[in-house]
């Protein structure tokens, strides 16, 4: 079995439901009482955001090369971000480590291949829904990718920000978010990539109208593929 290195803290709440996932399917798959091999180094979220806000991103490099390279040095053999939004300095990661970095959106990407969708709506931070670095791995994949208008993203911003970052689930953003997937689903959407590791939280899927792909899951589901992989 081989060692999967988490990056965490970006949330808690978030990491705790990678390392959740990944043991419930490694004893799911081995039975017994087997369970992952797992390496954890958490960050400060406060700080992490603080950074953000600021768009001090030489400085957020730093933090997450250290943190894989921590990964690296413990025996880790690859290495998860547990966080969609930092994968924007995914590439300058992966290039400080000699072990693999596992993209979020490549996972996400291959699961909605397997369920022959084409379409795709994405909602997630801000950067993830505007910004190329999740997408793009999306569109290599051949899939279209839908975002809703600026209100509807501005308000999944605040809600994964303002609620979600401090454990909150709010009935009326829960509404509203459900409403937006809707809309998301006359655009052309066949199913919605939850691009952010709080919002499965917030919409089960039963109260979706569309399919919905949970980053987290699988992500998490890829690494314990990986770990126990001959």
């Amino acid at each position: 079995m081989k060692e999967i290195g988490l990056i965490g803290g970006m949330s808690w709440e978030s990491l705790s439901e990678y390392y959740r996932l990944i043991n419930e399917e490694t004893r799911r798959r081995l039975g017994g009482l087997n369970s992952a091999k797992v390496l954890i180094y958490s960050v400060n979220h406060h700080e992490i955001n603080e950074l953000e806000d600021k768009d001090r991103w030489e400085d957020l490099i730093e933090i997450m090369v250290d943190s894989a390279r921590r990964l690296e040095k413990g025996g880790a053999d690859f290495v998860l971000i547990c966080c969609n939004a930092m994968h924007k300095i995914a590439d300058q990661i992966q290039e400080a480590i000699k072990i693999p970095l596992i993209h979020i959106a490549d996972a996400s990407a291959e699961a909605v291949k397997h369920a022959r969708l084409s379409d795709i709506g994405l909602l997630g931070a801000r950067s993830v829904m505007e910004e190329e670095f999740f997408k793009k791995n999306l569109v290599s994949a051949n899939l279209k990718v839908l975002i809703p208008d600026e209100n509807d993203r501005e308000f999944i911003n605040h809600v994964i920000f303002n609620e979600l970052a401090y454990g909150n689930i709010v009935e009326e953003s829960r509404e509203k978010t459900i409403e937006l997937i809707r809309r998301l689903k006359t655009a052309g959407a066949q199913g919605v990539i939850l691009g952010c590791t709080e919002l499965p939280l917030l919409i089960p899927e039963e109260d979706s109208v569309l399919p919905l792909f949970d980053t987290l899951r699988l992500h998490a589901q890829r690494a314990v593929d990986l770990a126990l992989a001959d």
